[in-house]
């Protein structure tokens, strides 16, 4: 085949085209950048337009010339996961186990502090003090049911105090000692707790008997209570502060009315002691305080005060036969004397006797 027969001869015009076109193309972008490159003028109209112009043609053709290369280095980043999945595999499945253990950590402490929050959020009417303690140790039987807070004289804790979950009412302190408070559950079979129904207002005692759900006893009225009503402490005795929540009436199996306690809701690890102290403790508190003798006053005597001088006996006047003198009566009259066992009264002298 000769050279004039050669195909590639008939691109020869289209090519020339192209070419042209792609130097103008090139001319454009270059003066466009020239222009928007300047320094000077920044505030002229002179400026402003051409600056417009370059950015709206320099805004497609950098997409256009970014394109291929955005283009492969999606297809390097396909290639690459397809031929290293199995190793990201690996690497994720330990991740998400390391993640899972951190998940655990992360939702136990968001309830320790949903609990924390409730449990320092607890408010009285009137405002009492309290102290917040943590559930040590559990006794559990079929007589007695009691657990240890981490609480005790030193936050000001007395026996007596009542103690409440973050939910309601969960007993009292029955002993304290430093660092720690013995507290009795209702659930306990000596716990005797005065409460009243919210709707009906009538009075009664929560017994316990070991078992979950206390008992109502005493209830006095035309149908006192109905399934489902609320049950507060009563305040009667001054034991407890009136209105704290107990727990939610209902009938047992036994026919008789029990309380479903409303600190059974959650688990009872963190408590608030409230500092109550009834109209009792405070006159015994007074009356101790009246009995107690006074610290001495700086600068004051310690001696004793002087005891008062016994009167002296007189000496015992001599009998006689006849009267006794005036003299001798205002002696005996001022200061008698102590009779002797063998002495006699002096005889009485005649009426015709002279003095």
């Amino acid at each position: 085949m000769s050279l004039r027969d050669n195909p590639l001869g008939e691109l020869r015009v289209p090519l020339t085209w192209t070419a042209g076109i792609v130097f103008i193309v090139v001319l454009i972008a270059s003066v466009a950048i020239l222009l928007s490159d300047r320094r000077e003028a920044f505030d002229t109209d002179d400026y402003g337009r051409p600056r417009t112009l370059s950015d709206k043609v320099m805004a497609p053709v950098g997409d256009a010339l970014s394109t291929p290369g955005r283009l492969t280095g999606q297809g390097v980043d396909g290639i690459r996961g397809y031929f290293f999945a199995v190793s990201e595999n690996r690497r994720l499945k330990a991740e998400v186990k390391d993640l899972r253990q951190w998940r655990d950590v992360a939702i136990a402490l968001r309830d320790t502090n949903e609990r924390y929050r409730a449990v320092l959020g607890l408010k009285t009417d009137p405002p009492i003090p309290m102290a917040s303690a943590r559930i040590v140790t559990d006794s559990r039987g079929p007589f007695a049911n009691s657990r240890l807070a981490n609480a005790g004289i030193e936050a000001g804790i007395k026996a007596g105090n009542p103690v409440m979950s973050e939910n309601g009412l969960v007993g009292r302190v029955v002993g304290v000692s430093e660092g720690v408070s013995r507290v009795l559950l209702l659930t306990d079979v000596a716990s005797r707790t005065p409460v009243m129904i919210d709707r009906t207002n009538s009075r009664a005692i929560l017994t316990g008997d070991g078992g979950p759900n206390p008992k109502l006893e005493y209830l006095r009225g035309q149908d006192p209570v109905k399934s489902g009503d609320r049950v507060l402490t009563s305040g009667d005795g001054g034991v407890f502060p009136r209105g704290l929540p107990v727990g939610i009436a209902v009938k047992g199996l036994d026919g008789r009315w029990r309380v479903v306690l409303a600190s059974d809701k959650a688990a009872v690890d963190y408590v608030r002691i409230l500092l109550f102290e009834d109209f009792t403790q405070v006159a015994n508190r007074a009356g101790l305080e009246q009995h107690t003798v006074p610290p001495p006053t700086p600068g004051a005597s310690t001696l004793p005060p002087p005891e008062p001088a016994s009167p002296a006996p007189a000496a015992a006047a001599p009998a006689t036969s006849g009267p006794a003198t005036p003299s001798a009566k205002a002696s005996t009259t001022a200061s008698p004397a102590p009779r002797s066992p063998a002495a006699k009264p002096p005889a009485k002298a005649p009426a015709g006797a002279a003095p």
